[in-house]
């Protein structure tokens, strides 16, 4: 059975699509269970390949990173120019929902010191590089970048400018809290060039809030949005979750109808990712059964998926939904869609650089890591040293399953008719897939793999049978959330 089905094994026999019935061997037991039962197994998320857990970091050092870097921004500067992600941790309170690096805290004097250092790293990186960069995309993630004052985030990006250029068709975005993100802070930040804003309301249902300590009012997101509109942002976005404790069918319908009733340009409908085993992690509160599972949280997502696209939305790669003038249905519509660290993109650079504690940085040919404890992160800095701790240099069979795994993430299809795109275990690979081609998930013809509108909750499964390193050595401790 390969990688994909933990737990199901000596299968006969597959008879439907949709019901799938198993038999097993076992006690000579016939199972019943659907395609989401089926596939519905822990795998990445595949922002990276490979992804971050079968990172090389023997082989990895700050200079061969460097080297890497200095190399693809040569070729690629001129041409697109370069990506930043910025990494603002601070919270005022801990949502229980949430997997990223934060710092709780609502002592705001913190804000200073975290922006000079992010300044400085800057700095350090512009010294290494040939020539002033130019800065194509900007996003700014956290935690909560609307932690810091108006002031603080103009020093911010006043500062990174100090060292860059500004390309001239570029697309500054940010994480916005509605329930802290004021009026000047969005005014400050289109000003600075952010035309793109993305809003995190999860869900609207009371019983959920509470158990993911995320209580968010509709007004607050409402007012936030409209502010954002009024003032001139172009690409106005929230992001919901399925899948969430206590969540129901009628909580995601509700949810759904009022985003519909604010029409934000985008949508992210992501999967809740349940790793409570990160340390550090803040999901708490509420117990394994108060979730829902396998078909019915399914159920959740085809729900609101329906409803979002009877309202014009358009289904983008996984999890995400735009509206025709927005630049994410624009891009995927031209072929141009784009996948990385910060997600979905309109805008393609072959370098994106990470800055602030946890931030990934991306060279094409290798991935570096930013410490991810805060207190490590200043003093490296003081010792005059990239805050840099763990990475991986990519070898040429990484960089051909990368490119097909991105190819399948935003095109939802890929091909070897290139001998570039060839390698030696292909043939392995369209064996482990002939399931999923049986089970009409994707068609398999003239050297290309196209995946089915029925096959488009499984993406992640699909690149899982690409995923080399993941074949070579299946995890043995929990790494990833739920495919599905």
């Amino acid at each position: 059975m390969g990688l994909f089905f933990y737990g199901f094994h000596d299968i006969c026999h597959f008879i439907s699509f949709d019901e799938v019935l198993i038999l097993m061997k076992t006690k000579s037991v016939v199972m019943k269970i659907s395609l989401t039962q089926k596939y519905n197994v822990p795998g990445p998320r595949y922002t990276s390949y490979p992804t971050v857990p079968y990172w090389n970091e023997a082989d990895f050092t700050a200079q061969k990173w460097i080297t890497t870097l200095q190399k693809s921004f040569t070729e690629s500067n001129s041409k697109n120019g370069i990506s930043l992600y910025i990494h603002l941790p601070f919270c005022e309170s801990m949502c229980t929902f949430c997997g990223c690096n934060k710092r709780i805290t609502k002592n705001h004097s913190v804000e200073e010191k975290y922006i000079q250092a992010v300044l400085k790293e800057w700095k350090m990186y512009c010294d290494l590089l040939p020539e002033k960069p130019i800065i194509k995309e900007i996003h700014l993630g956290g935690g909560t970048p609307t932690f810091f004052s108006k002031e603080n985030l103009e020093s911010l990006i006043n500062g990174i400018f100090t060292h860059a250029i500004k390309a001239e068709h570029h697309e500054f975005s940010f994480e916005g809290h509605p329930n802290n993100t004021t009026h000047e802070q969005l005014k400050k930040l289109y000003d600075l060039g952010f035309r793109r804003v993305s809003f995190g309301v999860q869900d609207y249902s009371a019983t959920v809030q509470k158990a993911i300590n995320r209580i968010q009012p509709f007004h607050n997101v409402a007012k936030v949005t409209f502010w954002a509109k009024e003032i001139g942002y172009t690409s106005i976005g929230h992001d919901i979750i399925f899948g969430l404790p206590f969540q129901t069918i009628e909580d995601v319908i509700d949810t759904v109808e009022k985003t519909n009733s604010l029409k934000p340009d985008r949508l992210a409908f992501y999967s809740y990712a349940h790793v409570p085993w990160i340390k550090g992690n803040g999901q708490r509160g509420f117990n394994d059964e108060n979730l829902p599972k396998d078909a019915e949280k399914r159920k959740l997502y085809e729900t609101g998926k329906k409803l979002l696209l009877q309202n014009g939305y358009h289904e983008i790669g996984m999890d995400h939904f735009a509206l025709t003038d927005d630049s994410l249905y624009k891009a995927a519509h031209n072929g141009e869609l784009h996948r990385n660290f910060m997600g979905y993109s309109a805008s393609k650079t072959q370098v994106m650089i990470g800055l602030g504690v946890s931030s990934i940085s991306d060279s094409w040919y290798s991935f570096a890591q930013n410490t991810k404890n805060l207190e490590e992160y200043y003093e490296i800095l003081e010792s005059e040293q990239l805050p840099v701790v763990k990475g991986h240099i990519l070898n040429n069979e990484d960089l051909i399953i990368r490119k097909h795994i991105l190819n399948l993430t935003c095109e939802l299809e890929t091909s070897w008719t290139a001998e570039s795109l060839n390698f030696t275990e292909l043939p392995e690979v369209l064996i482990a897939l002939k399931e999923i081609e049986n089970d009409h998930l994707i068609v398999i013809e003239n050297n290309k793999i196209k995946i089915t509108e029925k096959g488009r909750p499984f993406v992640r499964n699909i690149c899982m049978a690409f995923d080399l390193h993941l074949k070579r050595k299946s995890p043995e401790t929990n790494l990833f959330s739920m495919t599905v």
